[in-house]
């Protein structure tokens, strides 16, 4: 079952305008960091390793500093991460009270691949999507931060491999994010800035435009960009960087984004509901 969460913790200085967006493929916290690693350490995507929850720890220092965090591949509390749920523990260490967990593939105590959504704001709703596919197990978090036409919308998506579901999946989320103003859609795309614009049902619902695209993965030789931050035309990109290694095969990508005054009171209305 998807799990959230909430508790006391510091809240993002939407006062400034501004938030601190991270997204990252989590690998489940295996280290790699060359193309042979995958079939040496293939092992780990199955069973416990003794230095997971030391790369855990490094990796919640980085995403504290961050005020909402998109994840990928993460496991949700299996025999393979020692019964760790990693989105419910990465949310604990780097001081976030919000989380949430989607599971996208069970595979019982053995694995529990997921998708998580680390927070320093109260979402309003969260909705999680079963993307189509052939393969069963790809999905989409949908954040609500705040109502009516100026909330805040931010996807966190983890896309198919293959072309043909890819776009399916696009098509999936073009329609939801179609009718929406201010939107954040980040995640492990699983294709190149040049394919999304291939892509005119989904580059035209919105539209959504890119931040600066980063070269991402391998994580080690980085020569694709294949994780994305997308914005609305409302949002404003400012310090678009790639991270250093965190042992995934991926890069983290970061963002400050600008919001709009009307977003940002929205937002400001979450911290002080009682305040008119």
């Amino acid at each position: 079952m998807s799990k959230s969460s909430r508790g006391d913790g510091s809240h993002p200085v939407v006062d400034s305008g501004h938030l601190r967006l991270l997204t990252f493929n989590l690998q489940v916290g295996i280290q790699t960091s060359a193309y042979h690693h995958y079939l040496t350490r293939s092992w780990q995507h199955f069973l416990p390793h003794p230095t997971r929850q030391r790369r855990l720890n490094m990796v919640s220092e980085v995403l504290s500093n961050f005020d909402i965090v998109g994840l990928q591949e993460v496991d949700g509390g299996s025999f393979r991460s020692g019964n760790v749920n990693q989105v419910e523990y990465l949310a604990a260490r780097a001081g976030f009270p919000h989380h949430f967990q989607q599971l996208n593939r069970n595979l019982g105590r053995v694995a529990q691949h997921s998708n998580g959504l680390l927070s320093r704001l109260h979402p309003t709703r969260i909705e999680e999507h079963r993307l189509p596919g052939t393969l069963p197990g790809r999905g989409a978090i949908h954040a609500r931060y705040g109502d009516g036409e100026d909330a805040l919308h931010l996807f966190v998506a983890h896309l198919a491999l293959s072309h043909r579901a890819r776009i399916r999946q696009l098509d999936y989320l073009s329609e939801i994010i179609t009718p929406l103003r201010h939107v954040v859609v980040m995640g492990d795309l699983n294709c190149t800035l040049e394919q999304l614009h291939s892509h005119s049902r989904f580059c035209t619902s919105l539209p959504l435009h890119p931040v600066r695209p980063l070269l991402s993965y391998p994580s080690w030789q980085p020569r694709r960009a294949l994780d994305h931050i997308l914005l609305s035309n409302s949002l404003v990109a400012h310090d678009v960087r790639v991270l250093d290694q965190l042992f995934s095969d991926h890069l983290p990508i970061a963002v400050d984004v600008q919001l709009p005054s009307a977003c940002q009171k929205t937002l400001a209305s979450l911290l002080h509901p009682n305040k008119h």
